[in-house]
């Protein structure tokens, strides 16, 4: 039985993974459109060009949610020195950085479930 559930074998289960992870790449691209300030936003690098090859779309994927966790840690610092005074604020950027990496590791272990799937259809 394939570790992945709900994807089914063969190309058209690599092609709906794909499509899921070019999913996952625009809905990342959205949030960061909607969360950057108003004029950084045409210099932001993943509307530049898309990626050439998967590493670097993961690449770009994760150095997005290291940057979320920066920005969540800098705003509960200022908080803490008395800067911020918005407790909301705070937490939406600490829940943003949590789904990221909630994100993140969804994707790891489907992409480590299919990487032994694959390895097994050798055997």
């Amino acid at each position: 039985m394939s570790g992945i559930s709900g994807i089914g074998g063969g190309a058209a289960g690599v092609q709906q993974i794909m499509a899921l992870r070019q999913q996952i790449m625009d809905r990342s691209q959205t949030l960061q459109q909607l969360h950057a300030p108003q004029g950084t936003q045409a210099a932001a690098p993943t509307q530049q060009a898309p990626a050439n090859n998967f590493a670097d779309a993961f690449k770009t994927a994760l150095d997005g949610v290291n940057a979320s966790q920066v920005k969540a840690e800098n705003i509960a610092d200022a908080y803490q020195r008395g800067e911020v005074t918005d407790v909301a604020k705070v937490m939406l950027a600490r829940q943003e950085a949590g789904v990221a990496f909630e994100a993140t590791l969804q994707v790891r272990n489907k992409l480590l479930s299919a990487y032994q799937d694959i390895m097994r259809m050798g055997v």
